[in-house]
This record gives C-alpha cells, sequence and structure tokens, in this order.
C-alpha cells in the first residue's frame, strides 16, 4: 500500500506543478488578458449598442384530419404500443409538407406584399415598400458593408449591372400558366421574409409551429397572422381543389337544367291557357308532349338540386382546420438582449487573452522539442 501511494504521489506532484504553472503565467501576463478583455467589452458595447432590436412571435397549431378509417387504426396501434405519427387519409395534405408551402416563392411573395404597421409609418406598408423607401441601414450595417462586404462592393462596381429580365410580350389572353418572374430587390428582400418566417412540425405530437421575427413587436404579430391565415388558405385550396372543381360542374348543370325546366313550364302553362276552351286532338297531343318534357326536365331539375346541396357539403366536409392552441399574441419584450450580447463579447476577450498568454509561454518550450526531434516533427 506504501509503495503505491510513493508511486502515485509524484505524479500527484507534478500534476499540480503544471496546474500552478499555467495560473502563474497567466498572472504574470494578466496585464495581456485584462487588455483583450476591455477591447473586448468596448466591441461588445458598440455591439451592443448598435443592433438591431429583433421580436419573436410563436403561434401553435393542430391540423384536425377527415380520417376515420387511419384515426381507428392509430388508436388500435397506440393500444399495442406502436406509434403510427399523424393521422392521414388519401385527400389529406401531410403536415410535413407545411414547411415546403412556407418556403415557397409565392406564399413569401405574398408576405412580401402584405400591409403591415410600422412605427415610421403613418398608414399600414408593405415590406418591400418599408425597407426600399422608409427603413435606414444601422450603423453596425453600415460598418459590415464597408469592412466585410467591401471585396463584394467593388466586384458589383467593376462589374456592368445587369438590366432586369422581362417576359415577351403576347400570348397573356390565351390562359396558359406563365413563370413567376422576380426583380432583384424582390429575391433580396425575400431572402429576409425567409428568415422571418420559420414552420416547424412536431411528426410525434402532431404539432406545428409557426415562428416569426420582426422588427417591431405589432409588426411581428401581423406578420404571423397573415403567415398563418395564408397557410390556412393554401390548405384548404389543396384539400377543396376536386370538390371545388365538381361543384361548379354541378353548379352550372343545375343551373341549364332550371331554366329548362322554367322554360317548359312557361309554355306549358301558355298552351293550356289557349286549349282551355277548345277540344282537339292536336292541342291535347302538343299539351301531353310538352307536359312530359317538362316533367323530365323537373325530374333532373330536382336531382341537380341534390347533388347540388351534396357538393356544398362536400367542399365544407372536405375544409381542413388548422386549430389553434398557442394564438399569435403582440410581444412585449425584444427577443436579443444587449446585457448577453455584452456578456458574449466580454467571455471571448477574456479566452482570447488567455490563449494568447498561454500561447505565448509554451512557445518557446515548443520551438526547442521541434528543433531537439526533429523526427517527431516530421
Amino acid at each position: 500500500m506504501d509503495e503505491n501511494m510513493n508511486y502515485n504521489q509524484p505524479y500527484e506532484e507534478e500534476e499540480g506543478l503544471d496546474i500552478m504553472a499555467l495560473v502563474r503565467q497567466l498572472w504574470d501576463g494578466r496585464k495581456t488578458v485584462i487588455i483583450w478583455t476591455c477591447v473586448f467589452i468596448l466591441l461588445g458595447l458598440v455591439a451592443a449598442l448598435t443592433m438591431k432590436r429583433t421580436y419573436s412571435v410563436s403561434t401553435v397549431m393542430v391540423p384536425q384530419m377527415n380520417s376515420k378509417s387511419n384515426s381507428q387504426l392509430s388508436s388500435l396501434a397506440a393500444l399495442a404500443g406502436v406509434d403510427m405519427g399523424m393521422d392521414l387519409s388519401a385527400k389529406d395534405l401531410s403536415p410535413l409538407v407545411y414547411p415546403q408551402i412556407v418556403n415557397s416563392v409565392p406564399f413569401r411573395r405574398e408576405l412580401l406584399y402584405t400591409p403591415l404597421h410600422y412605427a415610421k409609418a403613418d398608414s399600414a406598408v408593405s415590406m418591400y415598400t418599408y425597407y426600399k423607401e422608409i427603413a435606414k441601414p444601422s450603423p453596425m450595417a453600415y460598418v459590415k458593408k464597408y469592412t466585410i462586404g467591401l471585396p463584394f462592393l467593388l466586384l458589383n462596381a467593376i462589374k456592368k449591372e445587369k438590366p432586369e429580365m422581362v417576359l415577351p410580350e403576347g400570348g397573356s389572353d390565351d390562359g396558359s400558366p406563365k413563370p413567376l418572374l422576380l426583380t432583384k430587390d424582390e429575391v433580396k428582400l425575400m431572402t429576409a421574409v425567409a428568415q422571418s418566417v420559420n414552420l416547424t412540425v412536431d411528426k410525434k405530437e402532431g404539432l406545428i409551429t409557426l415562428n416569426v421575427n420582426g422588427a417591431e413587436p405589432v409588426q411581428t404579430a401581423e406578420l404571423a397572422l397573415k403567415a398563418q391565415q395564408l397557410l390556412q388558405e393554401e390548405i384548404t385550396r389543396f384539400r377543396t381543389e376536386k370538390a371545388q372543381r365538381d361543384l361548379e360542374y354541378i353548379q352550372d348543370r343545375y343551373n341549364e337544367t332550371k331554366k329548362e325546366a322554367e322554360s317548359l313550364q312557361a309554355a306549358l302553362a301558355s298552351i293550356s291557357d289557349r286549349s282551355q276552351d277548345v277540344i282537339g286532338s292536336r292541342s291535347r297531343i302538343q299539351r301531353e308532349r310538352i307536359q312530359q318534357k317538362y316533367t323530365l326536365a323537373n325530374a333532373i331539375y330536382t336531382d341537380m338540386a341534390k347533388q347540388l346541396e351534396q357538393a356544398k357539403m362536400q367542399v365544407k366536409r372536405d375544409t381542413p382546420v388548422l386549430t389553434v392552441i398557442q394564438p399569435v399574441t403582440v410581444p412585449s419584450k425584444p427577443s436579443n438582449s444587449r446585457a448577453k450580447t455584452l456578456i458574449v463579447w466580454t467571455f471571448l476577450g477574456f479566452v482570447l487573452g488567455c490563449g494568447i498568454v498561454l500561447v505565448k509561454g509554451y512557445w518557446p518550450k515548443l520551438k526547442e522539442q521541434l528543433a531537439g526531434n526533429p523526427e517527431t516533427g516530421n
């Protein structure tokens, strides 16, 4: 037992001496650590005072699926300890596709031109108008532009600016689809929209979380509400597309049969009035023919009326519902903290100062080891 203690003691002392050597080295170089820490404190103050305040809004939703059979199957699987995730029928749009809808170009473009209320604007303006005409870049944006972004500015100055693309004229009245053409400003601002609006799906719990970041509290809340509304409209359009087409077709047929039945009814009433005092086979046969046509047309009209009501019910039945669990609320305080920014910069300065002191202390020893053991360096 004593031998083991004697064997371990030098190792403990050597380890303790190494730690104390590090502490002494840091203490001897405390001036360097203090200088670097103070420099980064100043940088942190500048970054904290000039940074843009951002506000965050989150809303949680649950999609209501119309799938009785899958729901029963999922319930049985849950009893057996198997997680089948969300219940989806053939008509249902998978919630896993919802983030793709939010990230689509038409969705972002619609948000870009949605009127919102800003403190610097007298009335509601779109994000495009606000950032193009009203908003001014922050001091940090200028610093970043002429430091990190300086090479890109020089390249853009050297390059010849390309004109905006324009779609060829003609063929606009044929109803054929056209590609969506965006301007350079729209592309730049839609990138900012993509960074501001984000949708996540919890496959296990079936929850959909919409996260929106903005420059002002009211503007951020209004943007979140618009994004929520657009998502509901896109899901509804997909789910009810076929049912809506069927409804339009049945509505047209209903209008035709109604018009025909009313026309035959008027003709039957007219011939009945004319032949009321006339007894003849010709008028009787003519009245019977019109009566038969009217009876058939009225039967078709009645059947189409039933189908029309069924088609309307089908559209309502296929309309999905996003149940809002956590509604959109106006944020009361910014999501980014100036105090946290200052603490992070201070910590980085302290770590950098300590690293410089330690590297200076070990660099001569490392050079001696490399010079004395060239094979080890190879």
